[in-house]
């Protein structure tokens, strides 16, 4: 599954620009991992090797957060934010980051460090904001499922844009931190 998600960001990105960092070399580990733990019949839990996209202002352990600015460091962060701790505790692989605005103000994707994100169905258009490059990625198989946030309609107009779905959790369901 790791190799043909990688495989459509190869075939569409480039077009698109739903991601700003993959991580390939680690998500072909953890694809190895997790097939060894299905074999051994010891699955960390359903979603054990099922990549995931994670928006730009999300912290992930051994990537950047660079919040689609060019003003933030791009220094790889030493932790993960508890909603990405949950998903590798389930044997989730964190694919890379996705695009969004800067500092996710717009709902529009494009910002001054990654470019303009494209709509998949019509690359003309957006595909709205500010997860904009989580939407587009998860319409053309860039990864099964896709973590960003929405205080403001973030995950919902993007996929109302793109003709997807988003689920926006109760203020405070997800905390952002601590760990």
């Amino acid at each position: 599954m790791v190799r043909a998600v990688l495989d459509q960001i190869d075939r569409h990105n480039s077009i698109v620009n739903a991601y700003c960092w993959v991580d390939r070399d680690a998500a072909l580990r953890g694809a190895s991992d997790s097939e060894a733990r299905w074999m051994a019949g010891a699955p960390r839990g359903l979603i054990d090797g099922v990549p995931v996209g994670v928006k730009d202002n999300v912290l992930v352990a051994g990537m950047p957060a660079r919040f689609g600015s060019k003003l933030t460091s791009d220094a790889l962060v030493s932790h993960d934010a508890p909603a990405v701790a949950r998903l590798r505790e389930q044997g989730a692989i964190i694919i890379g980051k996705t695009t969004m605005p800067e500092f996710g103000w717009k709902a529009v994707t494009d910002s001054p460090l990654t470019g303009v994100t494209r709509n998949p169905w019509d690359t003309r258009k957006t595909p709205g904001g500010s997860s904009g490059g989580a939407v587009a990625a998860v319409v053309l198989g860039m990864g099964n499922i896709h973590l960003g946030t929405d205080g403001g309609g973030s995950i919902r107009i993007p996929a109302a844009f793109a003709g997807s779905y988003g689920i926006k959790p109760t203020r405070a369901r997800v905390p952002a931190w601590p760990a």
